[in-house]
């Protein structure tokens, strides 16, 4: 699990290996990955946008950008908190994850809350630092 807090925003994330929906002698890994996004401050806030910058264990990046996350642009009031899972496959059995959310307080200012970096590793093969 990684966390970090930024403009009164933390977010933790917890990745898990999908056995069922990964098979590697295709070479196909798969993940899934809970985010929790806490509002810490004393401002209401509104998720825009996301970015994730997704590397494989060949060090191929993909980038992921969008409106939202898993179709919504929650707005969380101060002390509130909004969880989701999605996921991401693989050609490798391990990789890095790292991103952004686009925030935007009730003023319009907008401002951006780091997704800490997080391991995918699959359990199955040796393990590699990422």
């Amino acid at each position: 699990m990684n966390d970090d807090t930024i403009g009164g925003i933390r977010v933790t994330v917890k990745p898990h290996f999908l056995d069922d929906q990964s098979d590697p002698d295709d070479h196909h890994y798969v993940w899934a990955y809970s985010v929790r996004i806490e509002n810490l401050g004393q401002e209401r806030v509104q998720l825009l946008n996301r970015y994730w910058r997704i590397t494989d264990g060949l060090g191929t990046v993909k980038e992921v950008r969008g409106a939202g996350v898993v179709g919504e642009q929650p707005v969380l009031k101060p002390g509130e908190a909004y969880e989701y899972t999605s996921g991401t496959p693989l050609s490798t059995p391990s990789g890095i994850m790292v991103g952004t959310y686009e925030m935007q307080r009730d003023d319009g200012r907008t401002f951006d809350v780091a997704i800490p970096a997080f391991s995918l590793d699959s359990p199955h093969e040796r393990a590699s630092v990422n």
